[in-house]
């Protein structure tokens, strides 16, 4: 069948590590080796800064969209009366792509949470409920300045909004969201210790610069 070649691709995609090779190819260092350990744009933030974290997060964003994007190289996915089953299509892959991220078999299967592509694959499928899960990781970024805990709710936010806003009729897509939300909280496990000890990292956000600052 296609469809399992399209899946291993979608995960060989997903097992692209950028902040793995950003960190190796441009600060000479191995991203994994420090901060929490993870290959992701959470512990890039954190290590690299801002602007290179959030390089990364796009680019982890852009496996989940291509993932999900591959479906439409069946011509079969394309007709509007096989939407249902474009959807579930489109879950499996996306799901290989996270897979990847997480176990990379580029990168010894040592990679990152998988928060970034879980994102870009719903922002594909689910656009609006994607753009409302952004608004929630950003507020809660802006209050907090914990990425960890922006992420956690953000994921717990995404079920609610599918099941009980968008009254989402598809088991298998209300099922996904559900496993959606548990593998968030169990990829941030000990982010949630650190949270609970009070020794979380916080992220520095940029701030605008006085005009006086400037002034010797």
């Amino acid at each position: 069948m296609p469809e399992i070649y399209l899946i291993i691709l979608a995960y060989l995609i997903g097992s692209v590590s950028n902040a793995t090779w950003i960190s190796k190819r441009f600060f000479h260092l191995d991203i994994r080796e420090y901060g929490s350990g993870n290959a992701g744009a959470t512990n890039t933030f954190r290590v690299l800064g801002p602007r290179v974290g959030t390089v990364v997060m796009i680019l982890d964003m852009f496996k989940g969209v291509i993932a999900v994007k591959l479906a439409y190289l069946l011509p079969f996915y394309a007709m509007p009366e096989h939407l249902t089953q474009l959807v579930n299509f489109q879950i499996g892959l996306g799901l290989a792509a996270v897979v990847g991220h997480i176990f990379p078999v580029w990168y010894d299967f040592r990679g990152g949470k998988g928060i970034a592509t879980l994102f870009g694959m719903v922002l594909t499928i689910q656009p609006l409920v994607a753009l409302i899960c952004v608004g929630v990781f950003l507020l809660m970024l802006f209050l907090t300045k914990y990425v960890s805990l922006s992420s956690i709710l953000a994921g717990v936010a995404f079920p609610l909004l599918l099941i009980f806003i968008f009254r989402e009729h598809e088991l298998l897509y209300k099922l996904f969201a559900i496993a959606t939300a548990l593998l968030v909280i169990l990829t941030h496990q000990k982010n949630i210790h650190r949270l609970l000890q009070g020794t979380e990292n916080k992220v520095p956000l940029p701030k605008h610069k006085k005009k006086h600052d400037h002034l010797p």
